[in-house]
């Protein structure tokens, strides 16, 4: 299992005055930029395309200088779990994909509607958490940024 760091979480990036909901904000609008973007396993690169997990650290790392490392399993070990009736913008969303707990996970970015790495056929994509195949395999939403 690959190691999980974070860096940076006590304090978003921004200087002065900045909170979770900008940091958040300017994550979920840097995730829906990287709609179309190619899948590929084990991808954590713009140039080459992401895996779920790989878009996470990329698009933590770019919007909010927050270096996030590992799987969706032990992202999930880690974030803070979150009611989903106070999901913000930029919260982790979660789903066991492959008979595993956490085997797939996406940014939420408000509306009932998260981005994801979804699959080699799809690449990058916004979902909603209503949708029946999502839904059915929900887990929880938990927060890296504090």
């Amino acid at each position: 299992m690959s190691a999980l760091a974070l860096a940076g979480c006590a304090t978003p990036p921004g200087g002065p005055g900045s909170t979770v909901l900008e940091a958040g904000g300017n994550i979920a609008s840097y995730a829906l930029s990287l709609v179309n973007t190619p899948y590929v396993w084990g991808g954590q690169d713009l140039e080459t395309g992401f895996d779920c997990s790989g878009f996470i650290t990329h698009v933590y790392q770019k919007a909010a200088g927050i270096s996030v490392r590992g799987n969706a399993a032990s992202m999930a070990k880690v974030a803070r779990a979150v009611n989903t009736t106070e999901m913000l913008t930029g919260d982790l969303v979660f789903f066991n994909t492959k008979n595993r707990p956490a085997s797939h996970v996406g940014i939420y970015v408000g509306d009932s509607k998260f981005v994801h790495a979804s699959n080699p056929r799809t690449g990058v994509r916004v979902d909603r958490l209503e949708n029946k195949y999502y839904a059915e395999r929900f887990e929880g939403a938990k927060r890296l940024l504090t």
